[in-house]
């Protein structure tokens, strides 16, 4: 990726900090759960195995705050941040750690930085009645009937109203997509949405990305959210069979019934599928992914590819073989 990082350099005033050092970094704030941009540069002054790592000296200046905040702003509307994703993801192809066969897709919600009770505000006209703030600036939204077509956040107007299912809590929120490979249980691909999108829409355009860099899978493995009729279809249109979990009562003869789900492979991508879990939830406990510090769809989309990049690198880690 030089030429890719070459291009981003500036051409005039000051020499600029170079891109891949402050994408390095990004890497360790994922791996070492630094909470935020400031620490990292705190614990950079200090930490040895950090300064090695982005090959500076002992004696050398450490990193800003705000450089990260330039870098991003300078990402954004860039493909580098995917670029970098994909390129891990051709490393372990290189190194024998994928299969084109079975894979597993799935989505989850990352929470916005964004305040439900204080940021939410009509999109048309003043506050109703009874939504008036208080002294900490809460707002008394009882008795009101809030929804994405009628409001918004004032602190992130990409995040969109959204629960995790019945009963749940309503949050501001984003959606994150990802298609994991079975056999080793890598994050191949990752897309992130706003939450209004359909999980099996975004299933399909990352079978399409996935089908422009002539990867085929034969078989593809879901919950219960997939199991519909024209996704099911799309599948056996591609030639793919759809290891879906079953809505009970929900009948599909000749797209997903006994002649499928009887098979040995159906239950073993069955099983498998639930690893998929293992990367959402490293990406929410150890990257930062579970309430994101970022606002706009395209910083979140940014972050959410450096802390995919940084979960295969350590899977791969483990998975090499070991040093003699």
């Amino acid at each position: 990726m030089s030429a890719e990082f070459d291009r981003l350099y500036a051409s005039t005033g000051r020499p600029s900090i170079p891109p891949e050092r402050l994408l390095k970094a990004s890497l360790l704030i994922a791996l070492y759960s630094v909470r935020s941009d400031r620490m990292f540069c705190e614990m950079l002054d200090y930490n040895i195995l950090f300064r090695w790592f982005l090959d500076m000296s002992l004696d050398e200046r450490g990193l800003d705050q705000s450089a990260f905040s330039r870098l991003r702003t300078r990402l954004v509307g860039e493909d580098t941040a995917r670029r970098f994703f994909d390129e891990v993801v051709r490393q372990a192809r290189r190194d024998k750690l994928l299969s084109d066969e079975h894979f597993t897709v799935d989505g989850t919600l990352i929470e916005a930085w964004a305040s439900v009770a204080k940021s939410v505000h009509p999109k048309d006209g003043p506050p109703s009645a009874g939504g008036g703030r208080d002294d900490q600036g809460m707002v008394n939204f009882h008795g009101q009937r809030r929804s994405n077509a009628t409001h918004e956040s004032s602190t992130d107007p990409d995040a969109r109203l959204a629960r995790k299912g019945p009963g749940k809590e309503t949050r501001l929120a984003f959606g994150a997509h990802a298609l994991m490979e079975n056999r080793n249980g890598l994050c191949v691909d990752i897309l992130v949405t706003d939450a209004l999108t359909k999980e099996t829409s975004a299933a399909r355009e990352i079978l399409d990305r996935q089908r422009r860099r002539r990867v085929k899978p034969s078989s593809l493995g879901a919950d219960k959210g997939y199991h519909h009729r024209d996704f099911v279809e799309h599948l056996r249109e591609r030639g793919i069979a759809p290891h879906i979990a079953q809505i009970k009562g929900r009948k599909m003869p000749g797209l997903l019934d006994g002649r499928t789900t009887r098979h040995e492979s159906y239950r073993i991508s069955q099983r498998k599928r639930k690893r998929v879990e293992e990367i959402f939830g490293w990406m929410k406990s150890y990257g930062g992914l579970r309430r994101t510090m970022m606002r706009g769809l395209e910083r979140v989309r940014l972050h959410t590819y450096i802390v995919a990049a940084a979960y295969n690198l350590l899977r791969m880690s483990r998975l090499a073989p070991a040093t003699p």
